[in-house]
Order: structure tokens, then C-alpha cells, then sequence
């Protein structure tokens, strides 16, 4: 018997069933998987009088494809003989999902997305922060962690520049800006004095940072890496229960061997790579208008390519993009409708729906049990 057919066996006919259940297996969306589609969405039902009433909870954040996959549903289901009309709710319900080494779960946060690049200043970190507010605008709880001890960006890129409070003397509430919470040592020190510190300490309060953060009911943290393979890098696969990640590259030859090693580095981990993402694809001239791949072509697709992974998007050199993140209005936030929020939104429904995809996890379901003598 399918999912279907246990949860409304009474409430609908044997052959609305199956028309439901075909209509959602047929849905198909650019970019998402198409796995995450099935009758195991559907939370509520009923049909009375040709009108069929359906209530559809997705496993990721996608409010704005919720037009499209009703039209979908619409043209599919209103071709049956019995079914007049189609009334659907909207609901999105993120869960937890399966991580390497099936690693306990952070208080407070279902799942995971480490942002990395094998070298600096392909982007990186714009790629986190409007990722992070794709998720967010499309209905997750979403916060982010910038790891990157030495160079922190994220304060400045989603413009604030408070410390964080603590209730209790031993952990800290996160900073909120743009319906996102944060942390980043960029809260905590002086923007303009170095961080003249050793690996070691470094692992160590990057582990504070996110183990000693209030992160409040979060569907996904974004963890900002600093470039490279390094200490860092493996603190997190080894102590952290990462999702998924998703690399950042440029198309030059140059960018790409550093690319290579981070996407080496999460296989050999067991950490999913969700995608890439090539920045600075080509530049558009201001004057003119004239397109140019000046930094090279293919490259994101040929790292996706040897990788096994997808491609999630090709971002232009962009100035808007660039004075947005300078002036702490990320574009999802100053320019949510444009092309270039357009294409972070494409990454989100993307990243997302592949860890909706992957095994679910169970660990917050079970009680912690301590034994001690006495």
C-alpha cells in the first residue's frame, strides 16, 4: 500500500488517488531534485463534489516556485473526469538529514551548508551571505557563521557591527540583521587589529563560536570558510556534523587548482558537494554593453564535471553585486527581484532540495541516556 493510500484511504477514491499521486511524481522544476517529489508531501486531503483540496509541505524552502508547481498540478489534475477544481495549501517543513560520521546534531540546527574555496577573493563569502538570504526569503530560519578567523567579511557585508549578549556569562545570542542570525569573531574584536594567532587557537574558537552561539531553531547555518584546506577545513569535517558544501570558484585555470583540492578534501571526508558556483563568469561592459569571458570559460562546469557534482550557477563580474556587499545590502536584499538575486535563488532551491533528497536523520528523535555510578 503506498503513502497515499494509508493516510486517505477513506477520505478519497482509489482512482483520485492515483491521479494525485501521478501528477506529483511528474513535477519538474530547473534545478531541484526531482527525487523530492512524491506523495509523502501531502499532510492533508479530501475531495467533495469535483473539488479536490490538497495540503503540500515541502521538504526545502521554494515559496517562489510555489506558483509553478500549482500550475503544474493544476493542468495535470483537472484533466481527470472526476476533479473540477484544485484548492492547495502551501506548507514548508525542513527536517533534519543524515550528516558524515553520523555525527550528533547542533542544538538548535537541522542542517549544515559549508561554503568554501580553495583560494581567496573568488567570492566566497558574497556567495554565503546571499545564499543565506535566498534560504531565508524563501521561508527557512537560516544563520550564518563566519569561520574565517582572520579576515571575517560578514559583519561588514550585511552591515552591522554590534557585539553580541549573553544571558548566562557562558554562551552568546546571535546577532540578527536582515531576518538572519549571526556570529563572527568580526563581532567580538577591534575591524581593524590583526589576528596574529596559531592554528590551534584558531580551531578552538571557531568550536566556541558555533558550539557557544544561541542559534534558535535554524532549518540551515551557512559556515563562511576562510580559503585553503587547512586546520580549519578539517576541524570542521572531523568535529562538525556538515550537510552538504558547496565550492566557489572562478573559471581561470589558477582558481581551479585550489578548487580542486577543497572539493578532494570533502570526498575524502564524506561531506556531500552540493555544487559549484563560478563567480566572475564573464563582464558585461558598462559603456558598451560587450560581453567577455575574461577570466576564462568552462571552468566551473569542467571542476563540476571531473567532481561528479552540478554546476548550480555562472555569476557575472558584476559592479552592483560588489557595492551591495560593500554597503552591508547584500543584492537579495537591495535588488531581490533582479537577475543576480534570481540566480542565488536557483543555487538555494538547488542545494536544498539535494539535502532534502539525502537519508533523513533521527538523532534529536532519541533521548541522550547517561550512565553513572553511584
Amino acid at each position: 500500500m503506498s503513502f497515499l493510500k494509508k493516510l486517505f484511504s477513506k477520505s478519497l477514491p482509489a482512482e483520485i488517488q492515483t491521479a494525485l499521486t501521478d501528477a506529483l511524481n511528474h513535477l519538474s522544476v530547473d534545478a531541484v531534485e526531482t527525487a523530492v517529489f512524491n506523495d509523502k508531501l501531502i499532510t492533508d486531503a479530501s475531495f467533495k463534489k469535483g473539488l479536490l483540496k490538497v495540503t503540500l509541505s515541502l521538504p526545502f524552502p521554494a515559496k517562489t516556485l510555489w506558483p509553478i508547481l500549482e500550475q503544474q498540478l493544476k493542468k495535470q489534475l483537472t484533466q481527470h473526469p472526476d476533479i473540477d477544481q484544485l484548492e492547495i495549501t502551501w506548507q514548508t517543513k525542513v527536517v533534519e538529514h543524515h550528516t558524515q560520521n553520523t555525527q550528533q546534531h547542533l542544538p538548535g540546527v537541522k542542517n549544515i551548508i559549508a561554503v568554501a574555496s580553495g583560494k581567496g577573493g573568488v567570492g566566497k563569502s558574497t556567495t554565503a551571505v546571499n545564499l543565506a538570504l535566498a534560504l531565508q526569503q524563501e521561508g527557512a530560519e537560516v544563520g550564518i557563521l563566519d569561520a574565517d578567523i582572520y579576515g571575517p567579511s560578514i559583519p561588514t557585508m550585511l552591515g552591522s557591527h554590534v557585539k553580541p549578549e549573553t544571558k548566562d556569562g557562558k554562551s552568546m545570542e546571535p546577532i540578527t540583521a536582515h531576518g538572519l542570525q549571526l556570529m563572527s569573531i568580526g563581532f567580538l574584536i577591534d575591524e581593524n587589529e590583526p589576528m596574529i594567532w596559531r592554528g590551534p587557537i584558531v580551531t578552538q574558537t571557531l568550536t566556541q563560536l558555533l558550539k557557544e552561539t544561541n542559534w534558535q531553531q535554524l532549518d540551515y547555518l551557512i559556515i563562511d570558510l576562510p580559503p585553503g584546506t587547512g586546520d580549519i577545513q578539517l576541524t570542521l569535517s572531523q568535529q562538525i556534523p556538515v550537510t552538504g558544501a558547496v565550492i566557489v570558484t572562478t573559471p581561470q585555470e589558477i582558481a581551479l587548482i585550489d578548487a580542486r583540492k577543497g572539493l578532494r578534501m570533502f570526498e575524502k571526508v564524506n561531506i556531500p558537494v552540493l555544487g559549484i558556483v563560478e563567480n566572475m563568469s564573464t563582464h558585461v561592459c558598462s559603456q558598451c554593453g560587450h560581453e567577455e569571458a575574461i577570466f576564462g570559460e568552462k571552468g566551473g562546469q569542467t571542476l563540476a564535471a571531473e567532481g561528479h557534482t552540478k554546476l548550480l550557477t555562472q555569476m557575472p563580474l558584476n559592479t552592483e553585486l560588489r557595492m551591495a556587499m560593500d554597503n552591508g545590502q547584500p543584492i537579495m536584499v537591495s535588488q531581490p527581484t533582479s537577475d543576480l538575486a534570481n540566480r542565488y535563488r536557483q543555487v538555494a532551491h538547488a542545494a536544498a532540495s539535494q539535502i532534502a533528497s539525502q537519508k533523513q536523520s533521527y538523532a534529536s528523535v532519541f533521548a541522550n541516556i547517561t550512565v553513572e555510578n553511584k
